[in-house]
Protein backbone atom coordinates (compact mmCIF):
# COMPACT_ATOMS: atom_id res chain seq x y z
CA UNK A 1 0.00 0.00 0.00
CA UNK A 2 1.28 3.47 -0.91
CA UNK A 3 2.27 5.78 1.90
CA UNK A 4 -0.16 8.61 2.56
CA UNK A 5 0.48 12.04 1.08
CA UNK A 6 1.58 14.55 3.69
CA UNK A 7 2.52 18.22 3.88
CA UNK A 8 6.18 17.38 3.31
CA UNK A 9 5.27 15.90 -0.08
CA UNK A 10 3.28 19.02 -0.95
CA UNK A 11 6.15 21.31 0.05
CA UNK A 12 8.67 19.27 -1.94
CA UNK A 13 6.45 19.38 -5.01
CA UNK A 14 6.13 23.18 -4.63
CA UNK A 15 9.92 23.61 -4.17
CA UNK A 16 10.95 21.31 -7.01
CA UNK A 17 8.34 22.84 -9.33
CA UNK A 18 9.71 26.31 -8.51
CA UNK A 19 13.16 25.02 -9.51
CA UNK A 20 11.76 24.19 -12.94
CA UNK A 21 11.75 20.42 -12.51
CA UNK A 22 9.49 18.36 -14.73
CA UNK A 23 6.70 16.23 -13.33
CA UNK A 24 8.57 12.95 -13.87
CA UNK A 25 11.74 14.34 -12.27
CA UNK A 26 9.74 15.33 -9.20
CA UNK A 27 8.08 11.92 -9.09
CA UNK A 28 11.47 10.20 -9.12
CA UNK A 29 12.84 12.52 -6.40
CA UNK A 30 9.84 11.90 -4.13
CA UNK A 31 9.57 8.21 -5.03
CA UNK A 32 5.95 8.83 -6.02
CA UNK A 33 4.04 8.12 -9.19
CA UNK A 34 3.73 10.87 -11.82
CA UNK A 35 -0.05 10.83 -11.35
CA UNK A 36 0.38 11.53 -7.62
CA UNK A 37 2.66 14.47 -8.44
CA UNK A 38 0.06 15.75 -10.95
CA UNK A 39 -2.64 15.47 -8.28
CA UNK A 40 -0.52 17.40 -5.76
CA UNK A 41 0.30 20.05 -8.39
CA UNK A 42 -3.41 20.55 -9.10
CA UNK A 43 -4.08 20.96 -5.37
CA UNK A 44 -1.32 23.59 -5.22
CA UNK A 45 -2.52 25.33 -8.43
CA UNK A 46 0.73 24.47 -10.21
CA UNK A 47 0.99 23.47 -13.82
CA UNK A 48 3.50 21.55 -15.87
CA UNK A 49 2.40 23.22 -19.10
CA UNK A 50 5.56 23.74 -21.12
CA UNK A 51 3.90 24.75 -24.39
CA UNK A 52 5.80 28.05 -24.47
CA UNK A 53 9.15 26.37 -23.94
CA UNK A 54 8.34 23.69 -26.50
CA UNK A 55 7.27 26.31 -29.06
CA UNK A 56 10.54 28.22 -28.60
CA UNK A 57 12.61 25.03 -28.81
CA UNK A 58 10.73 23.99 -31.95
CA UNK A 59 11.31 27.38 -33.58
CA UNK A 60 15.02 27.24 -32.73
CA UNK A 61 15.24 23.72 -34.17
CA UNK A 62 13.51 24.81 -37.39
CA UNK A 63 15.92 27.72 -37.81
CA UNK A 64 18.89 25.44 -37.18
CA UNK A 65 17.67 22.91 -39.74
CA UNK A 66 17.00 25.67 -42.28
CA UNK A 67 20.56 26.94 -41.88
CA UNK A 68 21.95 23.43 -42.23
CA UNK A 69 19.83 22.81 -45.35
CA UNK A 70 21.07 26.06 -46.89
CA UNK A 71 24.70 25.12 -46.15
CA UNK A 72 24.19 21.65 -47.63
CA UNK A 73 22.52 23.14 -50.72
CA UNK A 74 25.63 25.27 -51.24
CA UNK A 75 27.81 22.17 -50.94
CA UNK A 76 25.66 20.38 -53.52
CA UNK A 77 25.92 23.36 -55.85
CA UNK A 78 29.71 23.27 -55.43
CA UNK A 79 29.71 19.55 -56.21
CA UNK A 80 27.65 20.20 -59.34
CA UNK A 81 30.17 22.81 -60.47
CA UNK A 82 33.09 20.43 -59.88
CA UNK A 83 31.32 17.71 -61.85
CA UNK A 84 30.50 20.13 -64.66
CA UNK A 85 34.18 21.07 -64.93
CA UNK A 86 34.92 17.41 -65.73
CA UNK A 87 32.73 17.45 -68.86
CA UNK A 88 35.46 18.67 -71.22
CA UNK A 89 38.55 18.15 -69.07
CA UNK A 90 41.26 15.68 -70.01
CA UNK A 91 40.86 12.32 -68.29
CA UNK A 92 42.32 8.87 -68.03
CA UNK A 93 40.11 5.86 -68.59
CA UNK A 94 40.91 2.27 -67.83
CA UNK A 95 39.42 -1.06 -68.71
CA UNK A 96 40.20 -4.73 -68.96
CA UNK A 97 40.80 -5.66 -72.59
CA UNK A 98 42.37 -8.22 -74.85
CA UNK A 99 42.36 -11.98 -74.79
CA UNK A 100 44.18 -12.07 -71.47
CA UNK A 101 41.96 -9.43 -69.88
CA UNK A 102 44.84 -7.08 -69.17
CA UNK A 103 44.22 -3.68 -67.65
CA UNK A 104 44.74 -0.86 -70.17
CA UNK A 105 44.54 2.88 -69.68
CA UNK A 106 44.16 5.70 -72.16
CA UNK A 107 44.54 9.45 -71.79
CA UNK A 108 41.67 11.27 -73.49
CA UNK A 109 41.13 14.97 -74.29
CA UNK A 110 37.69 14.70 -72.73
CA UNK A 111 35.46 11.96 -71.25
CA UNK A 112 33.69 9.59 -73.62
CA UNK A 113 30.11 10.44 -74.60
CA UNK A 114 28.56 7.91 -72.19
CA UNK A 115 30.67 9.27 -69.35
CA UNK A 116 29.68 12.84 -70.29
CA UNK A 117 26.01 11.83 -70.14
CA UNK A 118 26.53 10.38 -66.67
CA UNK A 119 28.33 13.55 -65.57
CA UNK A 120 25.46 15.71 -66.89
CA UNK A 121 22.92 13.51 -65.09
CA UNK A 122 24.90 13.85 -61.86
CA UNK A 123 25.12 17.62 -62.28
CA UNK A 124 21.38 17.79 -62.90
CA UNK A 125 20.65 15.68 -59.82
CA UNK A 126 22.91 17.82 -57.61
CA UNK A 127 21.43 21.10 -58.87
CA UNK A 128 17.82 19.91 -58.62
CA UNK A 129 18.41 18.55 -55.13
CA UNK A 130 20.06 21.78 -53.99
CA UNK A 131 17.09 23.75 -55.34
CA UNK A 132 14.62 21.47 -53.55
CA UNK A 133 16.53 21.80 -50.28
CA UNK A 134 16.91 25.58 -50.53
CA UNK A 135 14.75 27.03 -53.32
CA UNK A 136 16.11 29.99 -55.24
CA UNK A 137 14.45 33.22 -54.25
CA UNK A 138 12.77 35.33 -56.89
CA UNK A 139 14.19 38.61 -55.69
CA UNK A 140 12.43 41.93 -55.30
CA UNK A 141 11.33 42.25 -58.93
CA UNK A 142 9.93 38.75 -59.32
CA UNK A 143 6.35 39.79 -58.61
CA UNK A 144 6.62 42.64 -61.10
CA UNK A 145 7.90 40.25 -63.76
CA UNK A 146 5.01 37.84 -63.10
CA UNK A 147 2.54 40.72 -63.31
CA UNK A 148 4.06 41.99 -66.56
CA UNK A 149 4.02 38.50 -68.10
CA UNK A 150 0.40 38.04 -67.05
CA UNK A 151 -0.57 41.36 -68.64
CA UNK A 152 1.36 40.47 -71.79
CA UNK A 153 -0.42 37.11 -71.98
CA UNK A 154 -3.81 38.77 -71.59
CA UNK A 155 -2.96 41.33 -74.30
CA UNK A 156 -1.86 38.59 -76.71
CA UNK A 157 -5.02 36.61 -76.02
CA UNK A 158 -7.14 39.69 -76.62
CA UNK A 159 -5.24 40.49 -79.83
CA UNK A 160 -5.74 36.94 -81.06
CA UNK A 161 -9.45 37.25 -80.30
CA UNK A 162 -9.65 40.58 -82.21
CA UNK A 163 -7.92 39.03 -85.22
CA UNK A 164 -10.42 36.15 -85.22
CA UNK A 165 -13.35 38.60 -84.99
CA UNK A 166 -12.04 40.56 -88.01
CA UNK A 167 -11.91 37.42 -90.13
CA UNK A 168 -8.17 37.06 -89.81
CA UNK A 169 -5.21 39.29 -90.47
CA UNK A 170 -5.72 39.29 -94.26
CA UNK A 171 -9.31 40.50 -94.00
CA UNK A 172 -10.56 37.34 -95.62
Amino acid sequence: MARPIDDTDREQVRTLHAQGKARNEIARALKRSPSTVSKLARELNLTFDRAGEVAVATAVRREDLAARRAAFALQLQGSAEELHAQLFAPCTVGEFAGKEGDWHTADLKKPRFGDQRQIIASVQTAVNTSLRIAPAEGGEGAEQVRSMLGALGEALTAAAGDADDDGGADGG
